[in-house]
């Protein structure tokens, strides 16, 4: 398992790739070559981290990726940081949007 391409998931919803180095009984783990996949709509960024060490208690799910097989559908581009980033706040004011909206609505009480 140890120098193995993994992915991992984060409690806080981050997703990591890097070479597994290093794990513990607790799931702290160390990936060398580390990045954080950030996905928008159809974009997705690599943002390269480097050597980093991750707390087991943060740690939802560990999968091997198999290098062999394409990771992502065609559809999906590839675009920069800054750009990953703008869509992120977009994506982020169109939900609070959404969400205050809904509240505004509930008064209604169409049932």
């Amino acid at each position: 398992m140890v120098s193995e391409k993994l992915l991992v998931l984060l409690r806080d919803g981050r997703k990591l790739m890097g070479i597994l180095r290093s794990f513990d009984q607790f799931a702290n783990a160390v990936l060398e070559g580390a990045c954080e996949r950030v996905i928008v709509g159809e974009l997705y960024c690599d943002i390269p981290l480097g050597l980093y060490v991750i707390r087991g208690e943060n740690v939802v799910l560990i999968g091997e990726l198999d290098l062999e097989r394409e990771e992502l559908p065609p559809q999906m581009t590839c675009v920069s940081a800054a750009e990953i980033r703008r869509a992120q706040k977009a994506e982020r004011e169109a939900s609070d949007l959404k969400g205050t909206m809904r509240k505004r609505m509930e008064f209604l009480d169409l049932d």
